[in-house]
């Protein structure tokens, strides 16, 4: 967890080789973040919640459970944290 411009980045690493619980888990992040919210709110904070994935969520099974992650205001990356994104400084 971060804490950057007034909003709590929830950053969860998923990393995967054979089928397993973590499937399940990536449909779960809609209610970690309303949860989140709920803590945070009164403190005047927004909440992002994402994921960084390995290349094992690229495959087209996972295409609707990507879809959901975004259709409900939650974000997925591959590989690496976005330090550009969070507004952190990252090597040129």
């Amino acid at each position: 967890m971060v804490i950057i411009r007034d909003t709590l980045f929830i950053i969860e690493v998923k990393y995967q080789q054979v089928s397993g619980s973590v499937d399940e888990k990536l449909q779960t992040c809609d209610f970690k973040r309303k949860q989140f919210l709920k803590l945070v709110t009164p403190l005047g904070l927004r909440v992002e919640y994402v994921y960084v994935l390995s290349d094992w969520f690229k495959k087209p099974e996972y295409k609707d459970v990507l879809d959901y992650i975004q259709s409900v205001n939650c974000h997925y990356v591959f590989n690496e944290i976005p330090l550009s994104w969070l507004g952190l400084l990252t090597k040129e």
